[in-house]
C-alpha cells in the first residue's frame, strides 16, 4: 500500500556491464512493482541505460504527490556542472593517471566535496532552481538527489529536501505519511 520512488542515479555506469548484485537489486525492484507502485525517476547517471524487463516500474523525469511534493533527481536544475566541463574533464584525466600509478578511485562527488565553497555553489544552485520550480507549480515541497548531500531546509517558503546518495554513508530516504515528511537515515 506504499509508493516506492527511486530518485535517480540507480545506475552508476549506464554503458558498462552491470554487476550481478546490481542486477539482483533491479530484479527485486521489478518484483516489488508487481505488488505496489514503483517509480524510477531518471538521474544523470541513468541516462543511456535501457532497462530490460523491469516489470511494472514506471520511469519518469519528475513525479508529483498531489500538490504537496515534487520528486525530481535535480540534474535538470543544475546550471553549474554543465558550465564546468573543462574542470570535470581535467579531474577525470588526473584521476585516471592517479589510478594508473596506484591511487584508489574516488567518486566525483567525494572530490567535489573537498572544494567546500564550489560545492556549496552547486548545492545552492540546484536547491534554488528546484524551489523556484515548486513555487511556480504550486507545490509545498521538493525533494532532489543529484548533489550527494543530504539536507532538509526551507527556502522562499518551500521545503527543500535532498536525500543525498545511496552509495554514501549514511544514506537517507524520505518517508511521507499523512501530513508528515521525514528525512530518515537508512539503518542496516
Amino acid at each position: 500500500d506504499h509508493e516506492f520512488i527511486l530518485n535517480g542515479d540507480i545506475i552508476d555506469n549506464p554503458y558498462g556491464k552491470m554487476s550481478a548484485t546490481d542486477r539482483e537489486f533491479l530484479d527485486y525492484f521489478g518484483e516489488m512493482s508487481l505488488r505496489q507502485k514503483v517509480v524510477w525517476i531518471r538521474g544523470n547517471h541513468d541516462n543511456g541505460y535501457v532497462p530490460d524487463q523491469l516489470e511494472k516500474i514506471q520511469i519518469k523525469q519528475h513525479y508529483a504527490l498531489q500538490k504537496r511534493l515534487i520528486v525530481t533527481h535535480g540534474d535538470f536544475f543544475d546550471e553549474v556542472m554543465p558550465q564546468s566541463r573543462i574542470f570535470i574533464k581535467s579531474f577525470k584525466m588526473i584521476h585516471d593517471k592517479m589510478i594508473k600509478f596506484g591511487s584508489s578511485p574516488v567518486h566525483v562527488s567525494e572530490y567535489a566535496k573537498k572544494f567546500e565553497l564550489l560545492y556549496k555553489v552547486l548545492r545552492d544552485n540546484v536547491m534554488k532552481n528546484a524551489v523556484n520550480c515548486a513555487l511556480e507549480n504550486g507545490y509545498e515541497a521538493v525533494v532532489c538527489g543529484h548533489t550527494h548531500y543530504p539536507e532538509d531546509r526551507v527556502y522562499n517558503g518551500i521545503r527543500y529536501m535532498n536525500t543525498g546518495a545511496w552509495t554514501e554513508s549514511p544514506a537517507f530516504y524520505l518517508q511521507m505519511t499523512g501530513n508528515q515528511m521525514t528525512l530518515n537515515p537508512i539503518v542496516s
